[in-house]
């Protein structure tokens, strides 16, 4: 039995700034959707600085269904923002990409397929809807944003005829899955006048925010965060998961805790630095000297030693006492040890040596 079409909500997160060219792109964007049959538009201000219990993240709670977000942050970024926040889903699929992240997709997608780790996502029970985040970077041009969303809606909007338990729009229940390919796909039926566009702005002026956010299909719930902050930023819930739990509580313009992170499952999402931001070259960092890869200026410092510098600074301008590399030993540290290889027989020389 063939069911109406579900409407899509589209969300156009504004940009903080006020750069004429993001604007008209936002609003482009905004005006080739009301000409669209069967989509709900809703205008916030910039997604990361959107409180949990303010007017535009209320809004958002309120859409159960399949979800595209538009915003100047990075897609995974802007993912995990909105799971923060209690807006759960699995990630959609995009085609809209920057160029320079299509790569490093796909180098880790070769390295999930080894990844043997827990991570804090394979724990949870996700609603069964999508969440597309488009980012903004991507492209100048409204209309390959527009294409891109009405791709989606198509592919949402499409409906499948099911044999006895039936299929609907595109996801399947028992065996009726095997009998998908032979089964007929039609468009959807559309009421012309339900099915008008609807168009909502929302206003909040809170003021731009800092914060972390975890990327929870890679956290490993080490809590080695949590021993490294000082500020009270993170915390644990009833069954004991890391959060950032106190998030204003986080020092502006300080992203320490995503260099020691061992999963780089810290971001800040507007952090000038890419890889901080949450961009998705972050998923090969392991590969590369961490202290370069996040953008510290070129000297022998290690990554967690930076994150020290960084620390201390803060702990400065708080009128606190410095404590250098307190909080780095590892939680994971009594595990069985690795064999060492060459680089790690040298530096146990080096440090026999005291130099």
């Amino acid at each position: 039995m063939a069911t109406s079409a579900k409407r899509l909500s589209v969300v156009i997160s504004q940009s903080p700034s006020k750069n004429p060219k993001k604007k008209k792109l936002e609003e482009d964007i905004v005006m080739g959707l009301m000409i669209e049959s069967g989509i709900d538009v809703t205008v916030v201000p910039n997604l990361y600085d959107l409180k949990a219990d303010g007017t535009g993240m209320l809004a958002l709670k309120k859409f159960t269904g399949n979800m595209v977000v538009c915003s100047w942050l990075f897609e995974r970024a802007a993912h995990w923002v909105l799971d923060r926040n209690q807006i759960h889903g699995h990630v959609g699929e995009i085609l809209l990409k920057n160029d320079d992240e299509e790569d490093e997709d796909e180098e880790q997608d070769s390295e999930d397929s080894d990844d043997d780790k827990d991570r804090v996502i394979d724990q949870r029970e996700i609603p069964d809807r999508k969440i597309y985040c488009l980012d903004f970077k991507s492209s100048m041009k409204a209309k390959d944003f527009l294409e891109e969303i009405k791709r989606i809606h198509q592919e949402n909007a499409v409906q499948i005829v099911g044999l006895g338990n039936g299929l609907v729009n595109g996801s399947s229940n028992g065996n009726a899955a095997a009998k998908s390919s032979a089964l007929p796909v039609v468009p959807a039926a559309v009421d012309a006048e339900a099915d008008k566009p609807i168009v909502q702005r929302i206003e909040e002026n809170d003021g731009r925010r800092w914060y972390p956010v975890i990327d929870y299909s890679r956290c490993t719930n080490c809590m080695e965060c949590i021993d490294f902050c000082l500020f009270g930023v993170y915390g644990v819930d009833r069954i004991d998961t890391i959060l950032v739990e106190q998030p204003d509580n986080c020092r502006k313009g300080c992203p320490a805790c995503s260099r020691v992170c061992p999963e780089n499952a810290i971001m800040f999402p507007q952090h000038k630095t890419p890889a901080i931001a949450g961009s998705s070259d972050v998923a090969a960092s392991l590969k590369i000297d961490l202290s370069q890869l996040f953008g510290a200026p070129e000297s022998n410092k290690s990554a967690e030693e930076i994150a020290a510098l960084e620390r201390d600074e803060q702990l400065v301008l708080a009128g606190r006492d410095t404590v250098g590399m307190m909080g780095l030993s590892k939680r994971q540290a009594n595990r069985a040890d690795e064999p060492k290889d060459d680089l790690d027989a040298l530096v146990d020389q080096l440090n026999d040596l005291d130099v």
